[in-house]
């Protein structure tokens, strides 16, 4: 108050420039989807979103350069832009925009949504060359949600960016050209299983209010030890938060829907998914639980290891029964969640929470370009039906087409964490974390379940290159531009971090080293 007059409280827009103008185009691209003429959308969106998420992300960079790492919440305290926020934030716009080039095919997404398969509607829809053009606000939106939500400040926030960011990615995996009611499938079982895991998040979050009084991260944290005769309502409500949060990452035993969509929804969306989302989703796991339930690791590790062991063992195991090529590569994300988990569980010092977060920085990127360019790589295997989705089609694709089967290959060797790959170094940093935290038996479940995933890495290598290709096998699909440039982008990057993985390590490291803002 200053001479009786109440002062408004100011919102930092500079720090949230790269959210509002992912939100901007998002509203703009509806905008053109209600008044452009139909021919003209698509010319108008692609330009627009790739704009859009390059701008964000130079934004990002100007804001971690020029105005340096905040120290304090944004947004009436709202949103924490710390380092760790920028961070991610820059390596979901940068996955986003190569997924967008990935997206940029029409033979991925149905012709119109509405039409019923198989009907005539539909044919006609595919007769006139129409297409389904809102899938490119559709992803502005739900990248606006992923920035969102591993930087919100407090609960509600958190909830609202975990809404704006999946109900985009409900209608996006129902919307797949081919196997459209396996697609609207994939598209129903994840609206429903995302519905009960936000309605967990919803009611933890009313029950960690009725223990603190406040749904603020910092405040929460303030409140542990000092609140007589609540723990049951803490303890539920902690519970609750990390069912709604661990659904996301697809940690066992709640990844069940995670097989099922990635298979269903269009392969650009399963890339988009596989990567971007977990990145947004362990952002958020990390600020719940080193900001605001940091006092009470010694309560939620011991159940955290549970469940990285659990994720790590059912995605290495179950991965050997699969004979399709996205769901083993579903169950191949699941144990990756669960690495990741060990780094989450590495807490201790200001030293040794800045190495494991860090580490989980790193391996972010590295498992994001890897599984970006692996998927692109199964867009262009085709045969009659659509994908060659069945692992016997692959039999024989190293003589087929040997240069794609390498890279392939390639992508599955740095999955593996074989030494010169991305992979590799991802998980030697988080393991590393893991045993300075004195983890180290869950370091060694971590290094059998990377043994035991290796072996269906390796058996569709020796499928690929050691088998005779079949009379009737797939088509290899001549890639358009962008799908080229993703599968050139993402190989780059997993040799480079591979290679010479230094660089992005003392950037991860940089963006550590002042922690979260609390």
């Amino acid at each position: 108050m200053n001479g009786g007059t109440i002062e408004a409280p100011t919102i930092e827009y500079a720090l949230l420039a790269p959210m509002l103008l992912i939100f901007g185009a998002a509203v703009v691209g509806v905008l053109v989807e209600a008044f452009a003429p139909r021919y003209l959308r698509k010319s108008i969106h692609v330009p627009l979103t790739l704009l859009a998420l390059a701008g964000g992300f130079l934004l990002t960079i100007l804001q971690a350069v020029r105005e340096g790492v905040p120290t304090t919440p944004a947004a009436m305290g709202a949103v924490a832009v710390d380092g760790p926020a920028l961070f991610i934030w820059g390596i979901i716009l940068v996955l986003a925009f190569v997924s967008t080039l990935l997206i940029n095919d029409d033979e991925q997404f149905v012709a119109q949504a509405a039409a019923v398969p198989g009907s005539s509607d539909e044919e006609a829809a595919v007769r006139h060359g129409y297409a389904q053009t809102e899938v490119y606000p559709l992803l502005l939106f739900s990248v606006g949600g992923m920035l969102l939500f591993p930087a919100a400040n407090d609960l509600l926030v958190m909830f609202v960016a975990l809404e704006v960011m999946s109900l985009p990615l409900y209608l996006l995996c129902g919307l797949a050209r081919r196997r459209r009611l396996l697609s609207q499938e994939a598209s129903v079982k994840y609206f429903l299983l995302g519905s009960f895991s936000s309605a967990f998040f919803l009611y933890g979050m009313a029950l960690v209010y009725g223990y603190a009084g406040s749904i603020d991260l910092r405040a929460i944290s303030s409140a542990l030890g000092t609140v007589a005769g609540q723990d049951i309502l803490l303890y539920v409500g902690v519970a609750l938060l990390g069912v709604g949060l661990l659904f996301k990452i697809g940690a066992a035993p709640f990844q069940a829907w995670k097989p099922d969509v990635y298979q269903g929804a269009p392969t650009a969306i399963t890339a988009l998914m596989a990567s971007t989302v977990l990145v947004a989703a362990f952002g958020a796991v990390l600020r719940v639980f080193w900001v605001a339930l940091g006092n009470l690791d010694w309560d939620w590790r011991p159940v955290m290891w549970g469940v990285a062991i659990l994720t790590m063992v059912v995605g290495a195991i179950v991965a050997i029964t699969q004979t399709e090529i996205k769901r083993m590569l579903a169950y191949s994300s699941i144990a990756h969640a669960g690495f990741l988990l060990t780094g989450v569980i590495a807490t201790g010092g200001p030293e040794q929470n800045q190495e494991a977060l860090s580490a989980i920085l790193f391996y972010l990127v590295a498992y994001g370009f890897a599984t970006v360019g692996g998927f692109a790589v199964v867009t262009m295997v085709r045969d009659a039906g659509g994908e060659a989705g069945h692992l016997s089609r692959w039999a024989g694709l190293g003589k087929r087409a040997p240069l794609l089967a390498g890279i392939f290959a390639f992508f599955l060797l740095a999955f593996a964490g074989i030494p010169l790959t991305s992979g590799f170094f991802g998980k030697y940093a988080v393991f590393s974390a893991a045993v300075a935290a004195d983890a180290l038996p869950l370091v060694v479940v971590g290094v059998v379940a990377s043994a035991i995933a290796a072996f269906f890495y390796v058996r569709v290598i020796v499928l690929m290159f050691f088998s005779e290709p079949a009379a009737d096998g797939p088509s290899i699909a001549m890639p358009t531009v962008g799908t080229s440039a993703v599968v050139a982008l993402a190989a780059a990057a997993t040799v480079v971090l591979g290679v010479f993985p230094e660089p992005v390590l003392n950037l991860a490291d940089q963006a550590a080293s002042a922690l979260f803002i609390r």
